[in-house]
């Protein structure tokens, strides 16, 4: 019996909506491909991890698809040129970011070739290559999550053991958001080449593909694009249509009926999650040597003439992709990066597309309202009921609110996915879902700070042992001075010298007051009675020196040598 035999049945996950879908604007057409906007933003942090790490600088010029910042550290990714141009600036500007915050981004100018640059060869038999191999290659593809979430994809690959499932997800359970519809409906046979790359990388035993059931010609492009490839143990599973069935968590619920632990990750059931963009990008680049350079968005709303899903390179303005499509209308009321329920609302429209970004919603005035006043909690249960984590999210925004972070972390602060189901039937209009995304920041921030003073008390500590080291070494030293003192080398000096000396000099007051050097156990004692010996030598020995050569002047019929 195979590893997908079992799987005959769905599960349900608790809570979760049913928000009017408003996908078919952006579904009616074709996905478009678009040329490179004339100037491309680049943040350094597209990604989980940390920032990639430039390689090129200001004024060189670059093909598409070379390397402009590698991955620095094992949770990061690589950044590569989406189009042929000249590296003008390495500057900070405002990325796409609920904060609203500027990051160091790269500054790309294109010029009109849009011409590839050197790119790796294409690996000849992913089926025989190793599996570190492929890691190595969708690494320095820098390839991502594209369902949102943006984690390294080949961090993921390296699960230890290998997983007995690969779910990937084709879900798209988000309001307004196609873009993962419109993929598996035109790159049905590169997704299912990646998933099967993917599969043979992790070692698993049997991939799934997860769609939604209100996506009939998705499921039909790729179930087709299975039996073509004659791999027996992938399967094309429909999965009802409920918000958040596209949740990494729920979904495993939905597919297996088992629960991810809290804190815990899909890895401890033996199970990997992939997104269907994910999987096509790992093909392309495994099969041509191409990274990860464009993206399937959705560009939607009210407020845009043409919705409609479009291939946009990595790096353009959001502006640029909403001229594209037709521009502004005159019913535009709001600029979202992301769905209506999971994203966030952009202040300007001059930020650049990210790796993770599926949807620019710009929503007009009647179909999303702006946030109405926040009243207080009524303490209701309809955010419980609602809520697919099975968390208490009014205990949350209470502890959250109070700055009580540690204990809305107790609560499961983050098994939180942020799905937006309790604020969407809050009665309150309570911004839950920001609340808790402060409380996470804090928890975070608090924690790097932790982490910080855990290093300097090690450092701390570190210098307090080397010190003590030392001065146990210099008391050891000491100690062995002390049981064997070295004698004064020039003590016996001024003896000698009296002995030899004229009796006149013998004689002298000088020498004969000269105290003789003593001996001690004080190392600094011995010292100092060496130097006393040494100057009543040199002491004598100029003496006898001056009075040898006043003898020999004074001496009657000394021959002076001139004849």
């Amino acid at each position: 019996m195979g590893v997908l035999d079992p799987l005959v049945r769905l599960w349900r996950f608790n809570g979760g909506l049913h928000p009017p879908t408003r996908k078919a604007p952006s579904n009616a057409q074709p996905a478009r491909a678009l040329p490179p906007p004339p100037r491309l933003l680049l943040p350094l942090t597209q990604h989980v991890g940390a920032a990639a790490r430039p390689v090129v600088n200001p004024g060189q010029h670059v093909g598409r698809g070379e390397l402009l910042a590698a991955a620095d550290g094992y949770v990061s990714a690589a950044l590569h040129a989406p189009t042929s141009g000249t590296v003008v600036a390495l500057e900070a500007r405002p990325i796409a970011h609920p904060s609203g915050l500027s990051a160091p981004c790269l500054v790309l100018d294109a010029d009109d070739a849009d011409a590839w640059g050197a790119l790796p060869a294409p690996l000849a038999d992913w089926r025989t290559a190793a599996a570190a191999e492929i890691r190595r290659r969708v690494r320095e593809a820098g390839i991502v999550g594209l369902g949102g979430a943006a984690f390294p994809t080949a961090v993921k690959l390296a699960a230890e053991p290998p997983p007995n499932l690969l779910i990937v997800n084709g879900a798209e359970c988000e309001p307004y958001i196609t873009c993962d519809d419109r993929l598996m409906r035109e790159r049905a046979a590169a997704i299912v080449g990646g998933v099967l790359i993917l599969r043979h990388a992790l070692g698993a035993a049997a991939a799934l593909v997860a769609i939604e059931d209100d996506k009939p010609e998705a499921l039909a492009a790729m179930r087709a694009a299975v039996a073509a490839s004659g791999a027996a143990e992938l399967r094309v599973q429909a999965v009802p249509t409920r918000y958040p069935s596209g949740g990494e968590r729920q979904l495993i619920r939905v597919l297996t009926g088992r629960e991810v632990p809290s804190g815990g990750l899909p890895a401890e059931l033996g199970i990997v999650c992939q997104n269907v963009a994910t999987a096509a990008a790992v093909f392309e680049a495994i099969t041509t040597g191409r990274p990860l350079t464009a993206r399937y968005v959705t560009v939607t709303g009210a407020g845009v003439h043409t919705p409609q899903v479009v291939e946009a390179r990595i790096g353009t303005p959001v502006a640029d992709l909403v001229a594209a499509c037709g521009g502004y209308t005159a019913a535009a009321a709001r600029l979202i990066y992301g769905g209506p329920m999971m994203g966030f609302a952009l202040a300007d429209d001059g930020v650049p597309l990210g790796k993770g970004g599926n949807c620019i919603l710009v929503a007009g005035a009647t179909e999303l309202a702006p946030p109405a006043p926040a009243l207080p909690c009524i303490r209701c249960g309809d955010c419980v009921r609602a809520c697919p984590a099975d968390l208490l999210p009014q205990q949350l925004y209470w502890h959250a609110r109070a700055r009580e972070f540690e204990r809305a972390g107790e609560l499961g602060l983050f098994d939180c996915i942020e799905c937006g189901c309790c604020a969407a039937v809050c009665p309150s209009r309570l911004p839950l879902v920001q609340y808790y995304r402060h409380a996470k920041g804090e928890l975070l921030a608090a924690e790097r700070e932790r982490h910080k003073a855990d290093l300097a008390r090690e450092r701390h500590g570190a210098r307090q042992a080397r010190q003590a080291r030392e001065e146990a070494e210099r008391a050891a030293r000491l100690a062995a001075k002390k049981a064997h003192p070295a004698p004064a080398p020039e003590a016996a000096a001024p003896a000698a010298a009296t002995a030899t000396a004229p009796a006149s000099v013998a004689t002298a007051p000088t020498a004969a007051a000269s105290p003789a050097p003593t001996t001690t156990d004080d190392p600094r004692q011995a010292a100092i009675a060496a130097a006393l010996a040494r100057a009543q030598a040199r002491r004598a020995r100029a003496a006898a020196d001056a009075t040898a050569g006043t003898s020999t002047d004074a001496a009657p019929g000394d021959d002076d040598g001139r004849g």
